[in-house]
């Protein structure tokens, strides 16, 4: 009901066109271009001295063509626009996966500190003595947090610490002598995408692992795929599907076994931390997106982090730079003649020793919950999934079977069956409600998948309104309210959008519009 009387209050105000375009706070925005003046600038820049030109004849011959604003118009441009963004400080954001968690505004603070928020790649060691020690501390937090030998902090992401974790792999191999014989990854079909992506980035061959019925991987199969010519499986676990692979450990000693290596991708240790260690599931190489589990920002393209812990078997060839202590000091090291022991490092994964703002937001997690903090936060982010899962059952259909999921529970479309509706639609209809759609269409082994992940962040209240808002959905679908969906969104600043040709058409440039008297020719 209350789904049904703000649609009807939201249709009532299309009715009462404004002069300007803007609805109260609802306020449309040009561009930038649309809105400057070409003949004014928003700050009063000094006539430059004479000067002899540099640029070898590429100096700009005619006018840059870009608008000028003053300092508010500037302003209220970028803040409208940010008001029609949606974001984890906007409310709940399913998105499946991703683990949009809570940022901790105390984090944030301690990130800001002196010593932390400026500090410089380039300072001498002596001078960044605590940045080291908390880059050293975190690190130990990591492979205690996993029971694994060694951490790389180095890596930006979790593609990225993918890539540093394979390529660790393929030096120890190497180093066996086995580079040209071993040279396939198997990557079950339930897999982050990225997983084949870096397996062949790298040079290997990628023989997909077929996903069952029941959601999860099964050792017979992976048995079967195996020969001396298998470097490593790259498994996720928790799997994508939001269900915890019960024959991991057998899988570890198939692979084992095999002489291969057992790649694990990290992206929902936020359902496991605390509960159970990927080194004791005979886990090699993990990545651990900081942003996922340790509450540090989501991105929109960084800064992101991605550390890599690496097993006993894989330490010796952890890339540089890497925190070690020396005679009571911390001391970065640089190079691989550097490291010591009998394997070298395969190298450098990026330059400089990667995002101090995001060691100090995870360690200030780390510190601030304590382990008992750590493992609630994992046990509140199942429990979250679950309560959705409970809640929707009913009237959404569960392609695994109603059984506990982990940190996130999937959803496919066959609940939508001769409704004319799609998962598209859903997710349409959803915005309209005041929420960011789920994650859609993956994973690709489920049709119409939708991938929800709540996170350990929300309460009972944000929960049972979000669940509600879904019931209502999945009822009028089932009734027939095929407008409801089709054409949403209708509350949204822009309606939908062809977002094939988006895709393959994207207009990257502004052109000014064509006059009035030769646009009506």
């Amino acid at each position: 009901m209350q789904g049904d009387a703000s649609r009807a209050t939201g249709s009532a105000g299309g009715n009462h066109p404004t002069f300007t375009g803007n609805k109260a706070l609802a306020q449309i925005e040009p561009l930038l271009f649309e809105i400057g003046r070409y003949d004014t600038t928003g700050v009063d820049i000094d006539e430059p001295e004479d000067f002899q030109p540099r640029l070898g004849g590429l100096e700009r011959r005619e006018p840059i063509g870009l608008p000028g604003l003053s300092e508010p118009e500037t302003m209220r441009h970028y803040v409208r626009l940010s008001q029609q963004n949606y974001g984890i400080d906007t409310g709940l954001f399913p998105l499946g996966s991703c683990t949009m968690k809570h940022n901790a505004r105390l984090n944030e603070r301690v990130a800001r500190l002196p010593g932390f928020s400026d500090v410089h790649p380039l300072q001498p060691v002596s001078t960044v003595q605590g940045a080291l020690e908390l880059m050293n501390e975190l690190g130990r937090y990591l492979v205690t947090l996993t029971n694994m030998t060694a951490v790389a902090l180095s890596p930006k992401a979790g593609a990225h610490g993918e890539l540093c974790g394979m390529m660790a792999i393929k030096a120890a191999i190497e180093a066996r002598g086995e580079g040209a014989t071993r040279n396939v990854v198997l990557v079950p079909d339930s897999a982050h995408g990225t997983n084949p992506a870096t397996a062949a980035l790298i040079g290997f061959k990628v023989k997909p692992v077929p996903a069952r019925e029941d959601g999860w991987v099964h050792v017979e199969d992976v048995k079967e795929r195996l020969g001396p010519d298998v470097a490593a499986i790259m498994l996720t676990n928790p799997n994508t599907c939001g269900l915890f692979e019960p024959q991991v450990a057998e899988i570890a000693k198939a692979i084992h076994d095999a002489g291969a290596y057992f790649y694990c991708d990290g992206a929902n240790f936020n359902a496991i931390v605390g509960k159970a260690k990927p080194g004791d599931l005979g886990v090699d190489a993990m990545h651990i997106n900081l942003h996922k589990t340790f509450s540090t920002p989501h991105g929109g393209g960084g800064p992101g982090s991605g550390p890599v812990v690496l097993s006993e078997r894989l330490a010796p060839f952890a890339p540089v730079p890497f925190v070690r202590v020396k005679d009571g000091e911390f001391e970065l090291v640089e190079h691989n003649d550097e490291a010591g022991g009998s394997a070298a490092p395969f190298g450098r994964m990026t330059a400089f020793h990667g995002q101090m703002g995001m060691y100090v937001r995870a360690l200030s997690f780390m510190l601030s919950h304590g382990s008992d903090g750590m493992k609630q936060a994992s046990e509140d982010a199942v429990l979250n999934a679950n309560y959705i899962r409970a809640g929707l059952a009913d009237l959404m259909s569960l392609p695994f079977g109603d059984k506990p999921c982990m940190h996130e529970v999937l959803f496919d479309d066959a609940w939508l069956k001769d409704t004319g509706v799609t998962t598209l639609d859903v997710a349409k209809a959803m915005i309209d409600e005041g929420y960011h759609p789920m994650t859609m269409y993956f994973p690709l082994v489920v049709h119409g998948a939708m991938l929800i992940e709540p996170t350990e962040s929300e309460s009972k209240a944000s929960l049972d309104l979000f669940v509600a808002t879904l019931r209502d959905l999945a009822m009028s679908a089932k009734k027939g309210d095929k407008e409801r969906f089709t054409g949403a969104p209708y509350h949204a600043p822009r309606r939908r959008l062809d977002e094939t040709r988006a895709a393959r058409n994207p207009v990257l440039k502004w052109t000014p519009p064509a006059p009035v008297a030769e646009a009506a020719e």
